[in-house]
């Protein structure tokens, strides 16, 4: 299954910045941190002194993966020699900030390659809808956030900038992308685990109701939008050119593609677990009564995240310095709009755990049919 690269959206704000803001998705990954070692416990090894490979799909400026490979490193090297190499690659589309990723992996006091001899990091600089590696290449696939982000966007959103405010013919349309995606995700991811290999996907989710926890931050957000364009800050067709390219999908949409036979390419689900994620800013406010410092955490959160996105649609979207001040007048009125309604950002995280069957399993099943 191919798909086509759509527009250069979901690459977040360079220069560290994603790192700094990016608290709501690194407490995401950390709930799934126990069905990550789980996984690794199950992942079948070999004898040898082959190279396990781990890939980290979407990681961006690196801060959020230091966690999750320490802890899969440290249950690899429970189970394997520690002469045996660990290579991880990280893999991002080819604008993400790897000058950040790199300084992370070899400054941070928190990175995953201390005291590692045999601990090997790379970068590949690809979007994860393409092709990564060679077929049966990967033992532990980690993916946190990121699949949220679509390979194109379908179209304009009337009156707003993301999926879920839209209806009609518009909804249906990132409704369709989001379930091809997701198969091709899945249908690459599966060729390139190994026989025995587990793969590990973190999404921001939707509950069954449909609530993200998100909704008023990205209301203000466009409501922002317009007080900028009413400022002749931004022009009204670059505003309506903005949309991001996310969709957080329901459990039943993650669960799709498994429905007809119990698994998808060969990977079978082991868990699809759904959970809450209260928001630390909230925790602080609530502790401290710092308003300014809540909507603060809330607004760079959106920045770093999603308006490098939104500045795409800008007429001079390759002038910096436009994109810039786009930026910062946008932070501020959001900013401005946030502290007249403080409220906190709980959301909810996904977890999926997939397995590539083993091969002889595998056959000895298709066999029996």
């Amino acid at each position: 299954m191919s798909v086509t690269s759509g527009p250069d959206h979901g690459v977040m704000e360079g220069k560290g910045s994603y790192n700094r803001h990016s608290r709501i998705p690194a407490g995401g990954g950390a709930l799934a941190l126990p069905l990550l070692e789980e996984a690794v416990r199950k992942i079948e090894l070999d004898d040898g002194n082959a190279p396990v490979v781990i890939a980290d799909y979407g990681s961006s400026q690196g801060k959020n993966s230091l966690t999750p490979m320490r802890a899969a490193i440290r249950v690899l090297r429970e189970r394997m020699d520690t002469d045996r190499p660990v290579f991880v690659f990280h893999i991002d589309q080819s604008t993400n900030d790897f000058n950040t990723l790199f300084e992370v992996l070899t400054t941070d006091p928190e990175r995953y390659a201390l005291d590692e001899p045999n601990l090997f990091s790379c970068a590949i600089g690809r979007s994860f809808y393409e092709t990564v590696f060679p077929p049966g290449h990967v033992h532990l696939g980690w993916c946190s956030y990121a699949a949220v982000w679509l390979s194109r966007i379908p179209g304009p959103i009337p009156g707003h900038f993301v999926a879920h405010r839209s209806t009609g013919d518009v909804h249906a349309a990132f409704e369709r992308q989001a379930a091809q995606d997701w198969e091709a995700f899945l249908s690459l991811r599966a060729r390139e685990l190994r026989s025995g290999g587990r793969l590990v996907v973190v999404l921001p989710g939707l509950d069954d109701e449909g609530e993200s926890g998100f909704a008023d931050l990205f209301d203000h957000a466009n409501r922002a939008l317009t007080e900028m364009v009413d400022a002749r800050e931004i022009r009204a067709e670059e505003r309506e050119r903005m949309v991001l390219g996310t969709y957080p999908r329901r459990r039943c949409e993650l669960l799709a593609p498994f429905r007809a036979r119990g698994q998808f390419q060969d990977l079978r689900l082991e868990r699809c677990d759904l959970a809450s994620l209260p928001d630390a800013a909230w925790a602080d406010y609530e502790r401290d009564g710092n308003v300014e410092a809540l909507v603060s955490k809330h607004a760079l959160f959106f920045r770093s995240v999603f308006v490098p996105s939104l500045a795409l649609s800008l007429a001079q979207a390759q002038d910096a310095a436009r994109c810039r001040i786009f930026a910062d007048h946008f932070e501020n009125r959001l900013k401005q709009r946030l502290a007249t309604q403080p409220a906190p950002l709980d959301s909810f995280v996904q977890t999926m755990v997939l397995a590539r069957q083993n091969d002889v399993k595998r056959d000895a099943v298709r066999s029996s049919k």
